[in-house]
């Protein structure tokens, strides 16, 4: 095993001049290594999980339905990790086996993977940038003071209470829309858009015809609800507490940003376990090219040589409220200004 580099054998530049390709060279080499076997071994054990969980589903009593339901989406969740991985090519050597195994498991949630890895990309290189971050960023007062009544009352639940369905929003208001991508990328977006159009075309009719609308909802639409709670839940953790500031593009520092904005966040065990430990988030933040079940091994290097100054959370009603409460609009001095100090603001003006 290659040694990582430490304070106490390598002259850290402060956290001012930090360059990503410095945190890098603390991490150990074997963080950046494909195996072929870990990686096959996280798609036997998320269809293993999901077909145990659809026949939970299948074999539960009604009053046992929401723990199947709950399991099953979260197992679902590690299907789009495994994407997620083929998104950025940290999956396997192979960009063809990416790409046919990205699009394999992110068509049972109608995810199209190459419109998603497009946009994610943006976001990876932009991490915390006003106006150009596409994830969770916060509005400013002044757009969000533009918007129309029936919009701001859409933006209040989804930054309050409802943060849950901000990853449905996500998906069906900005994937699908070609103007969105490079004209360049167009073919690509295409494909993708087409295969989970031909997924939900098969095999939604299919299900609706062997086991009537109820058997829809049973089967597929509750799972897929459980999956983009935690899709929400996830994404807003990774980048959201009331000391984490979005930057102006002229003051936005790519190793600020990627090391001190980034949160780690632990889950329930079982949790991680079918999620493939992707809220271990800042070494994937750091380098994408690092492969999922590589993430805790990169981040106990971080912690030998950060420390205390790393964003280190674990989950729990307390940490959603707290950011369903106060991490609404954008400060440039706070981080955030929540709606009610905002209200109150308008009051006194």
């Amino acid at each position: 095993m290659t040694a990582s580099l430490t304070p106490e054998n390598l002259a850290l530049p402060s956290p001012s001049d930090l360059q990503i390709k410095d945190i890098l060279a603390t991490l150990p080499r074997e963080c950046f290594q494909k195996d072929r076997r870990k990686a096959w071994s996280m798609v036997v054990a998320s269809i293993a999980m999901v077909g145990l969980g659809y026949w939970a589903i299948a074999a539960s009593p009604w009053f046992l339905l929401p723990i199947a339901w709950i399991f099953t989406g979260t197992a679902l969740t590690g299907f789009f990790v495994i994407g997620h991985d083929c998104g950025h090519r940290s999956f396997a050597k192979r960009k063809w086996v990416n790409d046919w195994v990205g699009h394999l498991f992110m068509a049972p949630l109608i995810y199209p993977f190459h419109c998603w890895r497009l946009l994610h990309d943006k976001h990876h290189n932009h991490t915390n940038k006003m106006d150009v971050d596409n994830a969770w960023q916060p509005f400013r007062t002044e757009f969000y003071e533009s918007m129309n009544a029936g919009q701001q009352v859409g933006y209040r639940l989804m930054r309050g209470y409802f943060w849950w369905i901000g990853s449905i929003l996500h998906w069906a208001l900005i994937h699908f829309k070609l103007e969105n991508y490079n004209p360049r990328d167009h073919q690509k977006v295409k494909v993708s858009i087409g295969v989970v159009v031909a997924f939900a075309a098969i095999a939604f009719p299919t299900l609706i015809l062997t086991t009537g609308v109820w058997g829809f909802v049973k089967f597929w639409l509750m799972p897929w609800l459980v999956y983009h709670f935690w899709m929400s839940t996830f994404t807003i953790v990774h980048h959201t507490l009331p000391d984490i500031q979005f930057r102006e593009p002229e003051d936005w520092n790519a190793a600020e940003a990627q090391l001190f904005g980034t949160v780690h966040c632990e889950y329930p065990g079982w949790v991680e376990f079918l999620c493939h430990h992707i809220n271990v988030h800042i070494p994937h933040h750091l380098s994408t090219a690092i492969p999922s079940y590589n993430l805790r091994l990169a981040h106990e290097s971080l912690q030998k040589t950060w420390g205390s100054q790393l964003q280190e959370h674990r989950f729990s009603w307390k940490l959603m409220r707290q950011i369903a409460e106060l991490c609404h609009l954008y400060h440039p001095e706070y981080a955030y200004q929540s709606f009610k100090d905002y209200d109150q603001s308008k009051v006194m003006r």
